[in-house]
Formats: structure tokens, C-alpha cells, sequence
């Protein structure tokens, strides 16, 4: 059986399309006893409240029809952000050469954040050019890679 995000996403994709928008992510988490359903929007120029609204109504409807998740959840859909994490290999691939930031499960060199420009994805492994050099962090041990955005 297919996992849920990915029940999801096939539901999901035809109604962000005809919105303009494509499908960033979906995530099915539990979060202090809550299930909730997200729905990550991306759009070239940006996602608006709009189309948050656009695509989750119709979404709501189909999630009903369908009922691919038993039990109660709270439906979310927002935008990927400016600071977006990166989980597939596709997002890497887009934004080879970005500036990112890498969270490790443990401390390297007294840090667990890593700041620089992403240089390669391979199966989970994270290659970052750092001030001090390219440096490959293993997938076992990286907690997560998002966009970095410079204020």
C-alpha cells in the first residue's frame, strides 16, 4: 500500500496545478498528540494566502471523497517558504549552488549548523562548500538541509 504523503500528493497535484502552483512537499506527522496533514505549495514568483485557499478547500473536498487517512488530522497548506527544506533529490538538484544550511543529529567541529553553497546530493549524502573547504556529511548524520536566507 502507498504510503499516505504519497496518496496525497497524487490527490493533491491536479488541484495545485489548475491554482497555478505545484506540490513542494507533503508531510503526515504527529505533533503533541495532533495529526497533521501538510501540504507545502511552490509557485515561481511566490505563494499567496490566495492560493493556500485556492487549493485547500478543493483538497479538503477530494481528502473527504477519498478518505485515505483513518482517524481525525488537521489539514494544513501554506507555501515551501524562502527557507525551505530540501528532502529530495529533485529539491537538491534545483538548488545546486544555493546557499544552505545543514543540521546534524550531533555536533562536528563544535557546531550541529552548517552554513554554504551546495555543491552535491548523492543518496543522502550532502556535499557544502564551507569557508574551510568542501565538506561531505553523511545522510545517518544529517537531521535536515533548508534554503539559508542571509538578513
Amino acid at each position: 500500500m502507498a504510503k499516505v504523503t504519497e496518496l496525497v500528493r497524487v490527490l493533491a497535484q491536479p488541484i495545485a496545478a489548475e491554482n497555478g502552483c505545484g506540490i513542494w512537499d507533503v508531510e503526515y506527522v504527529r505533533e503533541a498528540g495532533t495529526w497533521f496533514l501538510r501540504v507545502y505549495l511552490d509557485k515561481e514568483g511566490g505563494v499567496t494566502i490566495d492560493d493556500c485557499e485556492a487549493v485547500s478547500r478543493p483538497l479538503s473536498d477530494a481528502l473527504d471523497e477519498a478518505d485515505p487517512i483513518e482517524g481525525s488530522y488537521t489539514l494544513e497548506v501554506s507555501s515551501a517558504g524562502i527557507d525551505r527544506v530540501l528532502r529530495h533529490p529533485e529539491h537538491f538538484t534545483a538548488f545546486l549552488g544555493s546557499e544552505v544550511e545543514v543540521r546534524l543529529y550531533r555536533p562536528m567541529e563544535g557546531r550541529k549548523d552548517h552554513v554554504g553553497l551546495l555543491r552535491g546530493y548523492d543518496n543522502g549524502d550532502v556535499t557544502v562548500e564551507l569557508p574551510r573547504g568542501a565538506v561531505t556529511f553523511p545522510k545517518k548524520d544529517v537531521a535536515q538541509v533548508r534554503l539559508y536566507v542571509r538578513v
